[in-house]
């Protein structure tokens, strides 16, 4: 698996307090050896998945074995989404 971080998600976490960002790192790269763990849910209506570590959300896919993390944000405010929305398509299925 290889791994690919958007340049916002990347300054994002890259932003972070040293626990947080290492929390947030952790999890990332476990996705590399269990892309869909058991906390990972994916969002509808998208080709997308999201975990959450701590207060922060994971928005991320995987195809072709690699994982892009395309977003992270605040997990108590709706941020997230309405960046997935503006900058993201929806599946049509």
């Amino acid at each position: 698996m290889q791994l690919d971080i958007y340049p916002a998600a990347a300054k994002f976490i890259a932003n972070l307090e040293p626990k947080r960002y290492k929390q947030v790192l952790s999890k990332i790269l476990a996705l590399l050896k269990e892309p869909k763990p058991q906390d990972c849910e994916e969002l509808k209506g998208y080709s997308f998945m999201r975990v959450d570590v701590g207060e922060y959300r994971v928005i991320y896919s995987v195809a072709n074995e690699v994982i892009t993390v395309v977003i992270v944000g605040k997990r108590n405010d709706d941020e997230v989404y309405k960046e997935l929305k503006r900058n993201y398509r929806p599946d049509k299925t």
